[in-house]
């Protein structure tokens, strides 16, 4: 299987877009994801992907612990900022730490703050399991991502489409 291939393919489901920060020794990281997925409401758990190799997925498994802020339609240049890769992504911005142990992005949907439970490597990325421990979110209208780019998610009253192309 090509890696263009699959990422094509897998383009057409469409996500949300959060980014994972934690705080380790040397300072604060933070990454953009869209592979984030509710596990587990009893116990509260979460799982995030992120890249083998990052600067964030090395400071999450030493710290043992990261918040993952969902952005709102309006975060676009939040995720194109920590999307980027090797630079400072918290260069000139005030950390924001709301009721959380860890910084999150100040103005999010949600903020979902996690123990790391379970470091699972799987390919070219590392799985983290995390329990939840604390939760704040708000109204607003999430940014989501479908074949390479971001969208606004708009609510519409139609036909349901047919089951067979």
């Amino acid at each position: 299987m090509e890696p263009a291939t699959l990422r094509r393919t897998m383009g057409r489901f469409t996500t949300g877009v959060a980014v994972v920060t934690t705080v380790s020794g040397d300072g604060p990281h933070g990454m953009t994801v869209n592979s984030l997925t509710s596990v587990s409401l009893d116990p509260p758990l979460i799982l995030v992907s992120l890249t083998t190799g990052a600067r964030t997925t090395q400071a999450v498994a030493d710290s043992g612990g990261f918040a993952v802020s969902i952005l709102s339609c309006r975060q676009e240049p939040i995720a194109m900022r920590f999307a980027r890769r090797g630079e400072d992504h918290f260069a000139g911005l005030p950390l924001e730490y709301g009721q959380h142990r860890v910084p999150v992005v100040p103005d999010a949907l949600a903020h979902v703050e996690c123990r790391t439970e379970h470091e699972i490597p799987a390919g070219d990325h590392v799985l983290f399991l995390g329990r939840v421990v604390a939760t704040c979110d708000r109204e607003g209208e999430p940014l989501a991502f479908h074949g390479g780019r971001f969208l606004d998610v708009v609510g519409h009253g139609h036909d349901v489409p047919p089951w067979f192309f």
